[in-house]
């Protein structure tokens, strides 16, 4: 999911600073503005991927006083979107729309927070534009490549080294993810490696399965990646007896002898302070990002492919992340032999946006 550098810039600063002024005690149980949350995804809900994540969530939500939750699944990125999110504001009451897909965006969400300026519309993609944009619109946007640190330290300790990574496209979030699959990797094994096939789609089973499959015959003993829905990829990896990180939500039920962890969102964090503003009649932010630091991120509990010695590395670097420990610091080159990162980098430093290079240690290309 691309990142826009610009907006980012601008807004950063504001966007931590509002999450951290809106995650307060959770104050629902007594508010009087009831809370009508209308999720729309484009997937199904048990994708054991992206949408799944999201309907996790919706799940803690649920179970919240004065929080109602109404979901549609399986909306594609069209007009049909339009349709949904207008059902939910009319038909629901919805006060507050959650558009979980990239395409959802323009013109949809734009064109519907302008028809209905008392409807809060928030986009799960750092999209929004302060100087362009409705003001009841907004982003939110969590770094999930610092839990995917998580799994390279897992990775690392629980194999030789040799990691390989299927990839849907060579587009900054994805590649950030694989790098800093690496780095978690390097940071416990100076001789981990990670070898990457992009796909081309975020949902492409069969040449999933054939990366996999291709992986495992290339020798590598550890399998991640980033695409829609880990399913296939999980299944196939653990068919062919070789371990496993996962990617969005958790796959642990797939893998029940190689999986370690996985890299994994924690929506709840985000969507509860956006219920609570709302019953306290308090406005939302606009954009908000963050990371391990701010509990919009988790990593699935360990299952029986993590080694004792990979559990207590990966709770350290978690402890790390939570204290503000960059990933991106010294000196450090791509695969071409190009210096791509010369000095320390926060992990919410725009630079990283518009990363375009594979590390030195990845094997793969982006061409």
């Amino acid at each position: 999911m691309p990142i826009n550098p610009m907006s980012r810039r601008s807004l950063l600063k504001a966007g931590v600073a509002g999450f951290a002024a809106s995650a307060l005690p959770f104050r629902l149980a007594r508010a009087e503005t009831p809370v009508i949350i209308g999720a729309v995804y484009v997937g199904p809900k048990d994708d054991f991927g992206w949408n799944q994540a999201h309907a996790v969530s919706m799940e803690v939500l649920k179970k919240l006083p004065n929080v109602t939750v109404v979901e549609e699944e399986n909306v594609p990125e069209t007009d049909a979107v339009s349709q949904s999110m207008e059902s939910m504001i009319n038909l629901d009451g919805a006060n507050l729309i959650l558009a979980t897909s990239f395409g959802y965006y323009k013109p949809f969400v734009v064109d519907l927070a302008k028809k209905y300026p008392n409807v809060e519309f928030r986009h799960a993609a750092p999209l929004w534009n302060k100087d362009t944009d409705p003001k009841n619109a907004g982003s939110y946007f969590p770094y999930l490549n610092q839990a995917h640190y998580v799994d390279g330290v897992a990775a690392g300790m629980s194999s030789s080294g040799k990691i390989g990574f299927v990839a849907a496209k060579p587009i900054p979030s994805v590649l950030s993810n694989i790098n800093s699959v690496l780095l978690g990797a390097r940071s416990v094994n100076p001789d981990a490696t990670v070898q990457v096939i992009f796909t081309g789609e975020w949902s492409l089973p069969v040449r999933e399965a054939e990366a996999t499959n291709a992986l495992v015959d290339a020798g590598v003993e550890v399998i991640t990646c980033h695409v829609d829905s880990p399913k296939v990829v999980i299944e196939t990896a653990e068919g062919r007896g070789v371990k496993t990180c996962g990617h969005n939500a958790s796959q642990a039920p797939l893998a029940p002898k190689g999986f370690i962890t996985g890299a994994e969102y924690k929506w709840e964090t985000i969507y509860k302070s956006y219920a609570d503003n709302i019953a306290a009649g308090e406005p939302l932010p606009n954009f908000i990002v963050g990371g391990y630091d701010t509990d919009m991120l988790r990593n699935t509990p360990y299952g029986a492919g993590a080694t004792p010695e990979a559990v207590k590395a990966a709770d350290e670097a978690i402890a790390a992340l939570q204290g503000g420990m960059p990933i991106y610091k010294g000196m450090l080159k791509d695969n071409q032999g190009n210096v791509v990162v010369d000095k320390e980098y926060d992990n919410y430093d725009p630079y990283l946006d518009g990363m375009n290079w594979l590390l030195e240690g990845v094997q793969g290309s982006i061409t």
